[in-house]
């Protein structure tokens, strides 16, 4: 029997629905909710002969670990995810732009991360099956469906990933709040994969001596740094803005 794990939340059982209908086994709902929002899932469920099942409060919350899951959950399959990082690279028609993040454990911050990724067509996220959340229920509710859009590879060096980019021809920049380089003078519009560290510790030594360049976001107020999850957002953006304009 295939290996399954609960989803939560309207983004990311819809998400899964129109992504891979075949991947869920079950939608389950609360009973309680007559509303529009509930309907359109129960019609969009009927469309791709997905089953669903009522359920009462408690045991949604009891699904969803006693998160916010505004009453629906659903059972997939947690094996359909992209498992190789050749399985992106080789079929890609743009230069590569990856998120690498090395060591992020607030599933917050994760989810986040996933949304601003889907939103600046990231190809794939890369992080380390160690030391790290992972995808959750919660990850994948606060990513609002981009944990069912963007590939999520797992793997088990960092440094050693950064590295077979590297032989790819990928550079390779570091997110480094002592950086040189700002964002002001930054220009680069091939294949990168930026690489950011975990909350409060930033890049591991390896990993930032692996990287080819170190960049810095320029602060001009009070605070020294940013969230992971905005720093990903200010990164991506200029990686696009940078993109548009050469085209």
């Amino acid at each position: 029997m295939a290996e399954t794990r609960i989803i939560h939340g309207f983004h990311a059982v819809i998400a899964r629905i129109r992504q891979n209908a075949d991947s869920v086994s079950e939608i389950y709902v609360d009973a309680q909710r007559k509303d529009p929002r509930a309907r359109d899932l129960l019609k969009l469920a009927e469309s791709h002969d997905v089953r669903v099942v009522p359920v009462d409060g408690k045991r949604l919350d009891g699904m969803a670990g006693n998160t916010r899951h505004q009453g629906v959950a659903a059972r997939v399959d947690a094996a359909q995810r992209v498992q190789h990082l050749d399985d992106v690279l080789d079929t890609l028609t743009e230069p590569a732009l990856l998120l690498v993040l090395d060591g992020v454990q607030d599933p917050h911050n994760l989810g986040a991360c996933l949304r601003s990724a889907d939103a600046f067509g990231v190809h794939a996220v890369i992080a380390p099956k160690d030391r790290a959340v992972g995808i959750t229920s919660t990850v994948e509710k606060v990513a609002c469906g981009a944990a069912e859009t963007v590939p999520y590879i797992t793997v088990t060096n960092i440094s050693r990933t950064l590295r077979e980019l590297q032989e790819r021809d990928i550079w390779v920049v570091g997110a480094d709040g002592e950086a040189e380089s700002d964002l002001h003078s930054f220009r680069h519009t091939g294949a990168i994969a930026f690489v950011l560290g975990a909350e409060g510790e930033g890049l591991r030594r390896l990993t930032k001596e692996t990287c080819d360049q170190l960049v810095r976001i320029p602060m001009l107020g009070s605070v020294e740094s940013l969230n992971v999850s905005v720093s990903t957002g200010v990164f991506l953006y200029e990686a696009r803005r940078q993109r548009a304009a050469s085209a």
